[in-house]
């Protein structure tokens, strides 16, 4: 848990790259492994990144992973937003 966060202040200060190396790193952490949140960080850096489809995975993952009915729904409409967009 202190890694991750550790990750998310290494991308506020340093960019989103840096941050995801830290939190992709922790992907292997058996504890973390079902942990709602490493899917959730990832998958907002990496939105930050430019890199939607991954992004979208992520927050789908992290959605699965949660028990709480409110950010389930806080978290697949983040990934909703990184689904690619019709062009007109």
């Amino acid at each position: 848990m202190v890694e991750l966060n550790r990750a998310v202040a290494v991308a506020m200060a340093f960019g989103p790259a840096r941050g995801l190396e830290l939190a992709d790193a922790l992907t292997s952490v058996p504890e973390l492994r079902n942990y709602h949140l490493l899917p959730s960080v990832r998958g907002d850096l990496l939105a930050k990144l430019g890199r939607s489809e991954e992004a979208r995975a992520e927050f789908e993952r992290a959605a699965a992973l949660t028990r709480n009915a409110r950010e389930r729904e806080v978290l697949l409409q983040r990934a909703a937003a990184c689904a690619p967009r019709p062009r007109p």
